[in-house]
């Protein structure tokens, strides 16, 4: 029998129970999750806890696919500013993209993964490729998407980034990772890195692998992607060596380059730091995005219809997921993005609250979507805030 976790940290006066709640999630967890939550409220840290061996509420790990959070919080302050226009074709910014078809998406279709080129059909990406955003571009620009551009979405796991950091360098000459250290990581010393700086790696810890029960092994196998399979080229499962998630999360590259689809490393408070910064005023400082804004890209944009690479629906709004389609409770308007291992991140401009879970091991299921236990957890969090 597993040892019980300690829970570790504070919470303000009204919240106590997101910590029974996230004490009893641990308590029930068969593997250590290595965990943290933390919640803004109106730009107020109201929760900040954690536990689970070798956790701290200092510790950073790989978050996978919360990178894209941070990554289409840069492309909607560009939006905002003017710099960018959604409705106009991508290949207006990024000539190249034009071939094969792609002349006509524009960049809100681009956000709303309706491009096509999930991934690379014909060659599949090396490790040491998925994590340079430059070469997924300069590679996906001259390919055949796998459906007609906009009329159709799937998940563009490993390539989204890349593809709207394309657009971006191509405008401003400067890459995705480097505005979002210079107008957002930066000024709110966020503990949320597209790129881990050298000086920070003492406090990196490694993502542990799911450990998966006979039952659910068996059941990963089935429900497998074929490798030639829409899925399977998303997921580069069709290279040689299809791409391991836990090893590519854990790889030195993917730490120091930050790849804006999958690459990120932080911890809780830099998560919900992220989303309390984008919507609320923080420490003197105005919200990122103003409340128009913030509506544009948290609206459904995927309405009736399913993903072509995960079968889910009406799962996307810019850029962030729509989190009202994986959670019914939270309200319209919530925007955000999971990672692979269940962490989770939020804003919920309607209530003020922003929020950050993180996990270093895998849930079952494994890979996309944010893990079960957020439901409970942001529910807790909700009754906490009196809007449940």
């Amino acid at each position: 029998m597993r040892m019980p976790i300690d829970v570790h940290g504070t919470v303000a006066e009204g919240f106590e129970g997101v910590r029974e709640e996230f004490a009893a999630h641990l308590a029930e967890e068969r593997d250590d999750p290595g965990a943290q939550l933390v919640v803004y409220r109106h730009g107020r840290r109201v929760v900040d806890l954690w536990g689970g061996d070798g956790i701290d509420g200092d510790s950073l790990t790989t978050l996978y696919s919360i990178a894209k959070g941070a990554a289409h919080l840069v492309v909607a302050l560009l939006v905002q500013d003017g710099v960018l226009d959604l409705d106009r074709p991508v290949a207006a910014y990024w000539p190249e993209f034009a071939a094969e078809g792609k002349d006509r998406l524009t960049l809100r279709e681009l956000l709303e993964h309706r491009s096509g080129v999930v991934g690379d059909a014909e060659q599949p990406f090396t490790v040491e490729e998925l994590v340079d955003d430059r070469i997924i571009a300069a590679r996906l620009a001259g390919r055949k998407p796998l459906w007609e551009p906009g009329t159709a979405y799937g998940y563009h796991a490993f390539v989204i980034g890349a593809l709207t950091g394309e657009v971006v360098r191509r405008v401003t000459g400067r890459t995705l990772q480097e505005l979002y250290e210079e107008r957002v990581r930066a000024p709110y010393g966020l503990d949320y890195h597209l790129g881990l700086p050298a000086a920070e790696e003492s406090r990196w810890v490694e993502v542990q692998p799911l450990l998966p029960t006979p039952e659910e092994a068996a059941l990963l196998k089935e429900r497998a992607a074929a490798p030639d399979s829409i899925r399977g080229i998303a997921f580069n499962a069709h290279a040689p060596e299809p791409t391991d998630l836990v090893a590519f999360g854990n790889h030195p590259r993917v730490r120091a380059l930050g790849p804006a689809s999958s690459g990120g490393v932080g911890n809780a408070r830099g998560v919900a730091g992220l989303y309390a910064a984008a919507i609320s005023t923080v420490d003197g400082r105005p919200p990122l995005l103003t409340p128009q804004t913030a509506a544009r890209f948290g609206e459904l944009r995927t309405p009736g219809g399913p993903d072509l690479v995960t079968g889910s629906e009406d799962h996307f709004g810019l850029g962030f997921e729509y989190l009202p389609a994986i959670f019914p409770f939270l309200a319209p308007g919530t925007f955000g993005h999971s990672g692979a291992t269940g962490s989770l991140g939020f804003a919920d401009p309607a209530n003020g609250i922003a929020y950050g879970y993180t996990r270093r091991r895998f849930a079952f299921p494994s890979g996309v979507g944010a893990s079960v236990e957020n439901g409970r957890l942001a529910q807790s969090v909700l009754r906490a805030a009196g809007a449940l």
